[in-house]
């Protein structure tokens, strides 16, 4: 069991870690990957906007220079990445939140997903602690929260 409930604390921690935000100086908070690396000066000085509905054709225009293949495709690579960090994936998959949640360990998981705020964890804790199928339900109801189709 302690085995099980370190391996699960590990992998919140490095799924945790890895949760950017975005916000301040938008290509900063994408990450060291060599799309993000690759953007010109006029890409990463325009708005969030104005990148994400960047053309090779509008780079034209905006620079007077033609965009290679190899630069479109890491343009439309790193737009790919932004517009998935933005569009707000969980911290944790929908499925180890699953297994998660019927191991017993759901408390953790939604503690993660709500920065240990809120009182959606703590409530959940006692359901668990009082008999493990009230937690279990209770996360379930509650995954809608945390994955769409759900109020926040």
């Amino acid at each position: 069991m302690k085995k099980i409930l370190t391996f699960f604390a590990l992998a919140l921690l490095c799924l945790n870690l890895n949760a950017a935000s975005v916000q301040g100086n938008w290509t900063a908070d994408f990450g060291d990957s060599p799309e993000m690396k690759a953007l010109t000066p006029e890409m990463a000085d325009m708005g969030l906007a104005n990148f994400l509905s960047l053309t090779p054709k509008k780079y034209k225009e905006m620079t007077g220079k033609r965009m290679t293949l190899k630069q479109t495709i890491q343009l439309k690579a790193a737009q790919k990445i932004v517009k998935k960090q933005l569009k707000g994936d969980p911290d944790i998959p929908k499925g180890l939140y699953i297994v998660g949640a019927i191991l017993g360990f759901s408390w953790i998981l939604m503690g993660v997903m709500d920065d240990f705020e809120g009182k959606n964890w703590w409530v959940n804790l006692l359901l668990m602690a009082l008999c493990w199928l009230p937690g279990v339900i209770h996360a379930f109801a509650r995954m809608g929260d945390y994955y769409g189709g759900g109020k926040n």
